[in-house]
């Protein structure tokens, strides 16, 4: 989705630019699934696409204020994706499956402006990763080590649970503590609505 006057008003994004949770929601909704599709044409892979369009809009929020108009807003989402997107791809040393004719059409191909001239801070971001390692890292062992094996590994609570030799119900319950207790952390410095959909 584009956003130009028809879709997004001036207000809303006057509301989003001064840090308006429910018009960031607005602009997340409207946007997150295209950006993700946008991703998957360089990582080939659903949840690093995913990853990489959510720390877009992380950088969207932290930057809010340098957004100048509302067309800067695919601009930027695009333009930041795009650099995670192939940082993942020379990461992984794949690039060369990747010709530069590819990378051109598709740039083309979605006609996004350039954020050259945008004063971007990767720096904000950075902190925000560090801030979100901390306060897992200060979680009750045993919690961590719940929402580790069930965030990062991907296992079930069965499995958890055998694995620590606990009961299911002791894996729900240091879940809930430490999703309360991030949430708590997080929500500081990011909107609620995208700090539930960080930790889901």
């Amino acid at each position: 989705m584009n956003y130009n006057k028809n879709s997004l008003n001036e207000f809303l994004f006057v509301r989003f630019q001064k840090g308006d949770e429910l018009a960031f929601e607005h602009i997340f909704k409207a946007s997150y699934n295209q950006l993700v599709g946008f991703c998957l044409q360089f990582v080939n892979n659903r949840e690093e696409a995913k990853g990489i369009a959510q720390e877009a809009f992380v950088n969207l929020w932290l930057n809010r204020e340098k957004i100048l108009k509302i067309t800067g807003i695919n601009a930027f989402l695009y333009t930041s994706a795009k650099s995670a997107c192939l940082k993942h791809i020379r990461h992984l040393q794949v690039v060369k499956k990747y010709s530069d004719w590819r990378l051109n059409e598709i740039e083309k191909q979605l006609q996004i402006e350039s954020l050259d001239s945008l004063d971007f801070n990767s720096m904000e971001y950075v902190e925000l990763y560090e801030l979100i390692q901390q306060s897992i890292e200060n979680l009750p062992e045993k919690s961590r080590m719940v929402f580790e094996k069930k965030r990062f590994e991907g296992k079930t609570n069965r499995e958890i649970a055998e694995e620590l030799g606990i009961t299911i119900k002791s894996v729900e319950a240091n879940m809930t503590r430490a999703i309360k207790t991030l949430k708590v952390n997080l929500t500081e410095y990011l909107p609620l609505f995208f700090v539930l959909i960080i930790l889901s």
